[in-house]
């Protein structure tokens, strides 16, 4: 339990951090929520705002321990597709397997379920398992007005069907992710995959 008197200037290192950390300004936002932390390790906040910046700034470790922490704390999973991500840095492949299957078994929301998607089935096209990244990311059907996590499972099921020489699919995939952002960061790589 928090001391009463710790609150309020644990509250305040949070703000603090958390202005910091969507002003891009990671180190500042880890050093307020490290002293955050310092005041009220328990409070779940200040372990998700601690372990973000951590994994912005690639200090791998610390952002793991601290998402972690976070999770056993709130109950909440959605941060599970970045603990996979840092695992993924870590080359801690088993780790990322068993991160997966328990965000399978613990669900999350939509857009949790769909990053974690994406992460995983990006680890296994590092690993040469396009197969395996096209059955975790094959669409059942491309819908009008797809949200931006199915953007991107899209995006790496193209990447995928590409990788395994399926042109049609990732043509189709291209073009319903070209038509429903335009703009969509790494079209031009998938571009470049599907005239190689």
């Amino acid at each position: 339990m928090t001391p009463h008197s710790r609150i309020g200037p644990a509250a305040y290192e949070l703000e603090e951090a958390a202005v910091a950390f969507v002003g891009g300004r990671y180190a500042k936002a880890l050093r307020h929520a490290e002293e955050a932390k310092g005041l009220a390790p328990r409070f779940p906040l200040i372990r998700e705002v601690l372990g973000l910046a951590a994994y912005r700034m690639g200090r791998w470790e610390q952002a793991l321990a601290e998402l972690r922490t976070y999770r056993r704390l709130s109950g909440d999973t959605t941060h599970l597709p970045v603990e996979m991500d840092v695992l993924r840095a870590l080359e801690r492949d088993h780790e990322v397997e068993a991160a997966y299957a328990l965000l399978r078994r613990l669900g999350g929301s939509r857009g949790t379920l769909d990053e974690g998607r994406v992460v995983y089935a990006s680890f296994l096209l590092d690993r040469d398992r396009a197969p395996q990244a096209w059955e975790v990311t094959r669409p059942a059907a491309l819908k009008a007005n797809p949200s931006d996590g199915e953007l991107r499972v899209w995006y790496v099921a193209a990447r995928a069907a590409a990788r395994l020489g399926d042109r049609a699919n990732s043509r189709r995939l291209y073009q319903a992710i070209l038509e429903a952002d335009p703009g969509f960061p790494g079209l031009d790589e998938l571009e470049a995959a599907l005239r190689g």
